[in-house]
């Protein structure tokens, strides 16, 4: 088992953080195919996700989000990777005017990048036929 442990803070209040993190839960559970929760307090909010070799939760206060995630064995041989990708994404959001917007904004591009045909290897040229007596 791996532990990822991420702790970002941030000047969003709650309100625009929770904003953030239940359109997050709603596109993991879209696109990773995790099943997610969310339980909305008075000063914080949970996002559990679950997933076959993934499991974890998402801490959501006035000032910070708090991830914490076991990988399975699996995931676990790309922690580096996984947990790399998490930081970057959510300090580039987090660096943002109005991070709801630009995740949108990264959704878009990422499924019109998506929707593009990908470029297909050209095809090895078949030998000349040679004649023979």
């Amino acid at each position: 088992m791996a532990d990822i442990h991420i702790v970002r803070p941030h000047g969003l209040g709650l309100e625009q953080a929770r904003k953030l993190a239940f359109r997050w839960a709603e596109v993991a559970e879209k696109k990773l195919e995790m099943a997610c929760t969310y339980e909305e307090g008075k000063t914080s909010d949970l996002v559990s996700f679950k997933r076959p070799g993934a499991a974890g939760a998402l801490k959501v206060t006035k000032d910070r989000f708090e991830l914490e995630a076991r990988l399975g064995l699996l995931l676990g041989m790309f922690k580096a990777k996984i947990e790399s990708a998490i930081v970057s994404n959510l300090d580039e959001l987090l660096a943002q005017e109005d991070p709801l917007n630009a995740f949108e904004q990264g959704l878009a591009r990422h499924e019109d990048k998506a929707r593009q045909p990908k470029p297909h290897a050209k095809a090895a040229k078949a030998p000349a036929a040679r004649k023979t007596k």
